[in-house]
C-alpha cells in the first residue's frame, strides 16, 4: 500500500467495500472487492475474508441494490439476484447523442450474501423503475397499468390525482396544506401545544420552550439570521424543520414581504426547467445511472420504495446533472436529495414521512415538495460541488484534513493507522462522498443537518471535516486492537444502528471542540 504522499502524487483507485471506489483523476471503474480483499488477505497473509461469497457483477443488463445502503441498519440480503431491463427497452429512439461525461459508480459490486429481511421491498423498488416518459408524466399515484406517455407531451399539469375532498385525514394530509404551500410561515399556526400547567416531562417541557422561541423568531416581518442559526445550531424541532431549513440554506429571503412572490417564481422556474430538459433529448448515460441509482435509495425506507417518490428523485437528479455540467451525476447525489424530500414533505402531513406514499398527495402539494428538494439540494451542493467535479479535489483536501486532524487529537491512533498501512482516503472516501449517510440514519442525519445549515456556508466542508474526527476517534480503542483486515471491515460497518439523537449531539459537540482548538492549525491545508 502506497503511503499518504505518494497518494497524493498519484491516486490509487481501489473498492473498499463491495459498493465502494476510490477514483483517480481519470475516473474509471476500480478493483472489485473480491479481488481488493484477496490481495489483502495475500499481503498480511491471511485466509481471504470474502472467499466463497456470492458477488453480483453489474456490468451488462444486471439490476443491483446500495446506492444508499446504510450499514448501520444492518440489513440482511441473502442471495439477492434481480434481473433488470435494458435501458434500450425505455429510452425513445430520438434522444440526444451522449455527451462525454464522468459516472462515478460507487455501487459497482453488491454482496448478494449480505443478509437482509426486506427482499421484497427493495424487489418492489427495483420493479418500480420507469422511463424518462413516466417521470415526465408526473403521476401522484401508482397506477394499476402504465400506459407509455407519448414523447411530445411535456405538460406538466397533465397529473393523474388522488382525490382528497374526502378524505384528508385518511391521506395524513394536513387541512392547511394550501395555506402552507403559499407561505411556509403559516404551518407555524397549526402547531399545537400543550398547556404547560399540565404535568409533562422536563424533556417535554423543554422542547415546547424551543418551539415557541422558534415561532416567535420566524413570525417576524423581518428574521434575524444569527439568531435563528444560534438556536438552530442546538437542533430545530421537526414542526419548525421545513420553513428553518429553507432560510438557513437561502432559498427564502427572512422578509416576509418577498417570501410568497419568491416561492412562487422558483417553484415555476423548477417545473419549467423538468419540461424543458425532457422535452429535449436525454443524456441516455446520465439517465441510466439515475435510473437504476433511484430505485436501490434507501431501500430500507418504505417511503423511497414508492413509485412517486420515485418518479421526482429521477426529475430533480436529471434536471440538477444536467444543469451542472462540470460535475454531471455523480452516485452520492441521489443519498443528499432524501434528507430534503422527507423533511419538506413532513411539512404537508401528519404522519411519519418515512412510510407515506406521496402518490396520495395533490398535484400542487407533490410539485412544491419536489421543487423544494430542488433548490435546496442545489444550495447544498454548491458549497461543496469540487467534491463531485474531475477528480473530486474537494474530497482529496477533506481526507488530508482528516489525517491530520487525528494527528493532531489522536497520535497513537493514527500511528496504528500508519503501522497497519491502513489510508484515510481508504475509509474516509465515503464519509465525505455521502455526508455519514451511509453510517448513520437518515433522521439522524437529518439532525446533523440542522447543525451543519447553523454553521453557515461551510457547514458542510470544513464542520463536517471535524464530524468526520470525531466519529472516527470514538472508535479509537478499538480500532487499535485490530489489524488491517479488521480494521477496514469495522470502519465500513461501524456498529451505529442503535443511535439516536443523544449520540449524534455528542458527535457534534466534540465536533465543535476540536473545531474551536484546530481551526487554525489545518487552515494551511485549505
Amino acid at each position: 500500500m502506497s503511503s499518504w504522499n505518494s497518494f497524493q502524487s498519484k491516486p490509487e483507485m481501489v473498492q473498499l467495500d463491495n459498493n465502494e471506489y476510490i477514483f483517480d483523476e481519470n475516473g474509471g471503474r476500480g478493483t472489485p472487492a473480491s479481488t481488493f480483499f484477496k490481495r489483502l488477505a495475500s499481503f498480511k497473509g491471511e485466509p481471504d475474508p470474502l472467499k466463497n461469497k456470492q458477488q453480483v457483477a453489474t456490468d451488462g443488463d444486471q439490476k443491483v441494490i446500495g446506492a444508499a445502503y446504510s450499514h448501520t441498519d444492518a440489513l440482511k440480503m441473502e442471495q439477492l439476484s434481480l434481473s433488470s431491463h435494458s435501458l434500450s427497452d425505455t429510452l425513445d429512439p430520438t434522444v440526444s447523442k451522449v455527451r462525454a461525461k464522468h459516472q462515478f459508480d460507487i455501487d459497482d459490486d453488491w454482496d448478494a450474501n449480505v443478509e437482509h429481511n426486506l427482499n421484497q421491498v427493495v424487489q418492489k423498488s427495483i420493479e418500480n423503475k420507469a422511463s424518462p416518459e413516466d417521470s415526465l408524466r408526473r403521476v401522484t399515484s401508482l397506477p394499476s397499468t402504465k400506459t407509455p406517455a407519448s414523447s411530445s407531451n411535456t405538460n406538466l399539469d397533465l397529473y393523474q390525482t388522488s382525490s382528497l375532498s374526502s378524505t384528508t385525514s385518511k391521506n395524513g394530509l394536513k387541512l392547511q396544506y394550501e395555506k402552507i404551500i403559499k407561505d411556509p410561515s403559516n404551518s407555524l399556526n397549526a402547531i399545537a401545544l400543550p398547556q404547560m400547567s399540565s404535568p409533562i416531562e422536563p424533556d417535554v417541557s423543554s422542547r415546547i420552550n424551543r418551539i415557541s422561541k422558534f415561532k416567535k423568531m420566524l413570525h417576524a416581518s423581518n428574521i434575524n439570521m444569527n439568531d435563528l442559526k444560534k438556536l438552530a445550531w442546538s437542533g430545530i424541532p421537526y414542526e419548525i424543520r421545513p420553513m428553518a431549513w429553507q432560510l438557513l440554506l437561502g432559498y427564502i429571503p427572512p422578509n416576509a414581504e418577498r417570501r410568497v412572490a419568491t416561492l412562487a417564481r422558483k417553484r415555476k422556474e423548477y417545473l419549467d426547467g423538468v419540461s424543458q430538459v425532457f422535452g429535449s433529448g436525454l443524456d441516455q448515460t446520465m439517465w441510466h445511472q439515475i435510473s437504476i441509482d433511484v430505485p436501490r435509495t434507501n431501500p430500507h425506507i418504505k417511503l423511497y420504495g414508492f413509485y412517486a417518490t420515485q418518479r421526482a428523485m429521477e426529475r430533480i437528479l436529471y434536471l440538477w446533472a444536467i444543469r451542472h455540467p462540470a460535475s454531471g451525476y455523480v452516485q452520492g447525489i441521489n443519498d443528499l436529495a432524501t434528507p430534503f424530500f422527507q423533511t419538506f414533505l413532513s411539512a404537508y402531513i401528519e404522519v411519519d414521512p418515512e412510510i407515506y406514499d406521496p402518490g396520495n398527495l395533490p398535484k400542487e402539494v407533490l410539485d412544491v415538495v419536489e421543487a423544494d428538494t430542488y433548490w435546496c439540494l442545489t444550495k447544498l451542493l454548491d458549497g461543496i460541488q469540487d467534491n463531485y467535479i474531475h477528480a473530486q479535489p474537494g474530497i482529496q483536501r477533506q481526507v488530508a484534513e482528516l489525517k491530520d486532524l487525528t494527528q493532531r487529537i489522536d497520535n497513537k491512533l493514527a500511528k496504528h493507522l500508519q503501522e497497519e498501512s491502513v489510508e484515510f482516503m481508504q475509509f474516509s472516501f465515503r464519509w465525505m462522498n455521502c455526508l455519514l449517510m451511509r453510517e448513520v440514519s437518515v433522521k439522524n442525519t437529518v439532525r446533523m443537518w440542522d447543525t451543519y445549515m447553523a454553521e453557515g456556508p461551510n457547514g458542510f466542508s470544513e464542520f463536517h471535516v471535524y464530524v468526520c474526527a470525531a466519529f472516527l476517534v470514538k472508535w479509537s480503542s478499538k480500532i487499535q486492537q485490530m489489524d488491517f483486515q479488521e480494521i477496514m471491515m469495522f470502519l465500513q460497518a461501524l456498529p451505529t444502528k442503535e443511535w439516536g439523537e443523544k449520540d449524534i449531539e455528542l458527535l457534534l459537540s466534540e465536533a465543535y471542540m476540536w473545531q474551536s482548538l484546530f481551526k487554525n492549525a489545518i487552515a494551511h491545508l485549505r
